[in-house]
């Protein structure tokens, strides 16, 4: 997100919206105040609330909105504005978007990514990531599609508000989002040969990876190798992904932590351990990579401060990127 926010930066932003502190590999998240298995994604119908904000302005282009503060709804509406003609984003799918965010309240602009050009965001019609308001304001849209959704507390932030954004507890969410395309679940680039030695990667028909690793030591120094070329643009130092990934340990070859199973995960580089920083930042969009990843560059050497159960272990991820944000 790189356009100007006028009250909060993007990083306040994007972790209240995700609901937890963060997706990234081996993470410790905390759980969003909703049920996520208890969320029907596609349940927002329109209403009173949502049919009083006025929006304006083609797709893609920076859009006109007003409405009355106070404004507030029982439970997530939303209002297509532009129907729009691509495929319905499926419970689970992962879309990039355009959107401004409101407070509901007094009618301040919290927020805005991805108009006139700008970068987009991505984010999942999936409870259990983000706020169950923005996931029922994403889920069975149309790609293409021009939504307004008015959140309450009970989808949003629940009796807590929050704080970094300015929102309390009695206060809702305006949100006016263009669904402008799907994000693929897996890597589609061309193949490339996999290097001698290093883990072999086989890969099931949806794109889960299955890695053997070698009988051998595992190497001293950070090795990475393209397994499929993207197309998409390169990704820059410290931006934020959204990718499918397995971490595999190279001692027991078993998997410790994956998004395989689940949806595609965002996170920001700089929240990776650095070998897997390193393995991404450059890399194409569309692009598999296979890093194995030395206890240097990952999460140290174990000891007395060092109590992480991945402490002193060659860890080896197959990952596949999907999208900048």
């Amino acid at each position: 997100m790189r356009r100007t926010l006028p009250l909060v930066s993007a990083a306040v932003i994007l972790a209240a919206l995700t609901g937890c502190s963060s997706d990234a590999p081996d993470a410790t998240s905390t759980t969003p105040a909703t049920d996520a298995s208890a969320v029907d994604v596609c349940s927002a119908e329109s209403g009173s609330a949502s049919e009083a904000v006025d929006v304006s302005g083609d797709f893609g282009a920076t859009p006109q909105v007003s409405f009355d503060g106070g404004i507030g709804a029982d439970t997530t509406e939303r209002t297509t504005v532009i129907e729009g003609s691509g495929d319905e984003v499926e419970p689970g799918s992962t879309v990039e978007v355009a959107y401004t965010l409101y407070n509901g309240e007094n009618s301040a602009l919290l927020a805005s990514a991805g108009f006139d050009g700008a970068p987009t965001e991505v984010f999942s019609a999936d409870a259990g990531m983000y706020l169950a308001g923005l996931a029922k304001t994403i889920g069975c849209a149309s790609v293409g599609s021009r939504v307004v959704s008015v959140i309450p507390p009970a989808d949003a932030f629940g009796d807590t508000g929050n704080e970094s954004l300015g929102i309390t507890a009695e206060q809702s969410l305006v949100v006016v989002m263009d669904i402008q395309s799907l994000v693929p679940t897996k890597a589609w680039g061309t193949e490339e040969a996999a290097p001698e030695g290093l883990p072999q990667v086989t890969l099931a028909e949806d794109g889960a990876p299955t890695v053997a690793i070698p009988s051998t030591d595992p190497p001293a120094e950070l090795q990475v190798a393209v397994l499929k070329k993207g197309d998409g643009e390169a990704v820059p130092e410290g931006a934020t992904v959204t990718v499918q990934y397995q971490g595999v340990q190279w001692d027991t070859g078993e998997v410790f932590d994956q998004s395989w199973g689940q949806t595609p995960t965002s996170f920001s580089l700089g929240a990776v351990v650095p070998g897997f920083s390193s393995a991404i930042a450059g890399q194409t969009v569309g692009s598999q990579v296979l890093a194995v990843i030395p206890p240097a560059l990952g999460y140290g050497e174990a000891a007395a401060d060092s109590t992480n159960a991945l402490a002193g272990k060659t860890l080896v991820f197959v990952i596949d990127i999907l999208a900048v944000n």
